[in-house]
């Protein structure tokens, strides 16, 4: 159930974040930093989403998502229809690709599509992904569809056969494309720096955080990180932002939530958290200021 940075309970959490056993919870060695962010007044402790606000993952994931559906030899979508659908988890990231593939599949003109993508291995005769879908029959991609919208369901099993694949593929090389924003690492050093304990909470599958955060030399500036699975609830359900709150002993109203979708927000907002958004991450092609966060930054550094 998420993962602390050093030790397995509030002393290890203590010690990773700066703190002593006088302190804990939740009280910074020395005083916080004056020429904070005006949105920092009252905060005691600062949560941050990751993909789209710390980091853009997005071509690692296109990678994964491309190879995946190849695997069951349906179309790639390519990277900019992954950016839109980032930001509700990797199972509702591969629906997401499905559904297009279905509608790539329905298109007129489009023809049959099959094989590996040049230079890209395949986990078919390894992870039992066999007889991928052939272009002339889609009844097994979405069942009960009403409209070329694809708004019926997408068939289960084929849908755990694209997740299972993604997440081979993914598991393989989750950060080699990714890049921390401009101002991200400015930011989490002054509020560390500054003694504010940061949280992450993703819905980004658990077991990929620590090696994208160690492969930046962040992981030892979370002192508590929850992924899309370390929980029944995920983003935007408020549960996993008032496990961390719980978890520090801090009231909502003394936290601050950052992320770059409506998602975040809505969740901030629902724990009685403070909101902040940038507005340069996976939004679904929304501005994330029409979700109504309190403050809105260009740059991380910003709060620094």
């Amino acid at each position: 159930m998420g993962w602390t940075c050093e030790g397995s309970g509030a002393v290890g959490i203590a010690r990773a974040a700066g703190y002593h056993a006088g302190m804990f919870p939740c009280q910074p060695r020395g005083p916080f930093r004056q020429a904070m962010h005006p949105l920092l007044t009252d905060i005691r402790l600062v949560t941050f989403d990751l993909d789209g606000t710390l980091i853009d993952s997005v071509p690692d994931l296109a990678v994964a998502v491309d190879t995946a559906l190849d695997d069951l030899g349906l179309p790639a979508p390519g990277e900019a229809k992954v950016r839109d659908w980032v930001g509700n988890g990797s199972l509702t990231l591969m629906e997401r690709a499905l559904r297009h593939a279905v509608l790539q599949n329905e298109a007129p003109g489009t023809s049959q599509r099959g094989g590996p993508i040049p230079g890209k291995e395949s986990v078919a005769p390894r992870d039992g992904v066999t007889a991928p879908p052939r272009w002339s029959d889609t009844s097994g991609l979405v069942a009960g569809k009403a409209s070329r919208e694809t708004r019926g369901e997408i068939d289960k099993a084929l849908l755990e056969r694209a997740h299972a694949a993604f997440l081979t593929h993914y598991a393989r090389d989750p950060g080699s494309r990714t890049r921390l924003y401009p101002g991200v690492r400015e930011a989490l050093d002054g509020l560390r720096g500054a003694g504010y304990p940061l949280a992450l909470v993703t819905n980004k599958p658990e077991a990929f955080i620590v090696p994208i955060l160690a492969g930046f030399g962040l992981a030892e500036h979370f002192a508590l990180c929850l992924g899309g699975d370390s929980l029944p609830q995920k983003k935007p359900d408020p549960a996993p932002l008032l496990h961390v709150a719980a978890h520090f002993d801090v009231p909502p109203a003394a936290c601050l939530m950052v992320g770059d979708s409506r998602h975040d927000i809505a969740a901030g907002r629902a724990a009685g958290f403070r909101t902040l958004a940038v507005p340069y991450g996976y939004n679904h092609g929304e501005s994330v200021r029409d979700s109504g966060p309190d403050g809105v930054v260009e740059s991380l550094a910003e709060l620094v």
